[in-house]
């Protein structure tokens, strides 16, 4: 996108502080012509988008979603933690002096590190622009961090074009960071301050930095592929997502398994998609690491009765499109096993659970695993990881967590959990309403 000219952003921000007159209890409500005069038609769909949600611009601070252990945890694990030396040289080390704050956050908004100046990092803790802080759109409303995510492209908000109005006297640039190999939306780089940091030079920056990060990304799992090549395959315990996460296979050999209906598997920074009957197999795989007799495989993935010549076949094909993504990807027989560590998103969100960091399993957690497939294997998996995530929502859920887990389609007609949402709400949170509408919907169906 075009960068902004200092003459540009004062005018902007004029029109934005006028603009946020239509911003009311119900949201956005616009004049008969449907135009804010002088607003960015970007900034006012991302202000409808934001009213959508129902992010409340009168909020002095965005929600804390992750303690200090969670958030160490998480950081390590994610791939933009390898990165993070590019862009300490690039952004970082040139903003103590600029007067400026990178941050840098996930996919879905929240912020992972905040560094920079020290008097500004002290300001920023106000409106908490912090570490563990959820700068999504759903949450704050238009931001550079969530408004970059959202759109898919880098973008520069400027003063009162942010919704939340804690944020007028702040401009931030933000670019997402792409992975380099499969294209999948791994995160966002933002520069946060006064007017510098909307300044013409500064979204160049930013994009640099993140093609410079993207290429080192690249660098160093073709480094790790070569590196592993040169060694003979062995298998490691699987049963930790968290160590092979630290060891960077949870972006090179993963399965995506949970709300989708065909699995993607991506292998060594290559990601192909999978047939449904191909999805099955590997995620019954990799939930029985030990192997499985042709046998046994049979009964868990045909949910009539089904000879072992037609799997051995499905077995045939299914080692061809492996072949070619990655010799070693091609699984053992007798018994059937995977010679390579897959982990599976399921996996991850099990592993999450069983060490009680429920929130980082509902980040991952995208929907039921393969939830179309009928294979009586999938289906118990599919059902245990379902039902451990609601339990520890419930259980150990915030009002926060409640709300998201209930955007899930799974979780569309549970009263149970919006029940417990509404007792944590506080009693002039403008989320209630929300919720309550959402009960007398219930209540209306099953009436009817």
């Amino acid at each position: 996108m075009r960068a902004l000219g200092k003459d540009a952003l004062e005018l902007l921000h004029k029109h934005a502080s006028a603009a946020h007159e239509h911003i009311g209890a119900q949201g956005l409500v616009l004049p008969e012509t449907g135009e804010v005069p002088g607003l960015r038609q970007l900034i006012r769909e991302s202000w409808q988008r934001s009213a959508g949600f129902r992010a409340n611009p009168d909020n002095p601070e965005a929600p804390l979603v992750m303690d200090t252990d969670e958030l160490e945890e998480y950081r390590s694990q994610h791939p933009l933690a390898s990165i993070m030396p590019v862009i300490h040289k690039l952004l970082v080390q040139p903003s103590h002096d600029a007067g400026l704050l990178v941050a840098v956050g996930d996919d879905v908004g929240r912020l992972l590190w905040v560094e920079g100046d020290a008097a500004l990092l002290s300001r920023a803790e106000g409106m908490m622009f912090v570490p563990g802080a959820d700068w999504s759109e759903a949450t704050v409303g238009t931001s550079a961090p969530g408004t970059a995510l959202a759109l898919g492209r880098g973008i520069q908000i400027s003063g009162a074009e942010h919704y939340q109005r804690s944020v007028h006297p702040w401009s931030c640039t933000a670019v997402p960071f792409h992975d380099p190999d499969s294209g999948a939306l791994l995160g966002v780089v933002d520069i946060t301050g006064g007017a510098t940091a909307v300044a013409p030079h500064t979204l160049s920056l930013v994009e640099a930095t993140v093609a410079a990060a993207q290429a080192q990304l690249r660098i160093e799992r073709l480094q790790l592929a070569a590196s592993v090549a040169d060694r003979p395959v062995r298998r490691r315990n699987t049963g930790s997502a968290a160590g092979a996460v630290k060891e960077g296979s949870l972006y090179r050999n993963s399965l995506q398994l949970l709300g989708r209906d065909q699995a993607l598997l991506s292998i060594e920074g290559k990601t192909v998609a999978l047939s449904a009957r191909h999805s099955e197999i590997l995620a019954l795989l990799s939930a029985h690491p030990d192997g499985l007799s042709a046998e046994e495989l049979c009964v868990l993935l045909y949910p009539g009765d089904a000879s072992t010549m037609t799997l051995r076949a499905e077995m045939v094909r299914l080692r061809k499109i492996l072949q070619q993504l990655n010799p070693a990807a091609v699984p053992g027989s007798r018994p059937y096993k995977l010679t390579m560590d897959l982990v599976p998103d399921s996996g991850q969100v099990l592993s999450c659970l069983q060490r009680g960091a429920h929130r980082i399993a509902l980040e991952i957690y995208r929907g039921a695993v393969l939830p179309k497939s009928e294979a009586p294997g999938v289906a118990v998996l599919r059902d245990r990881v379902s039902s451990l995530m609601r339990e520890a929502v419930l259980t150990d859920g915030s009002a926060e967590t409640l709300l998201k887990y209930a955007e899930l389609p799974e979780a569309r007609d549970d009263v149970g959990v919006r029940i417990a949402a509404l007792k944590l709400l506080a009693p002039r949170s403008p989320k209630r309403a929300a919720v309550v509408a959402d009960l007398e919907r219930l209540e209306a169906e099953l009436s009817a």
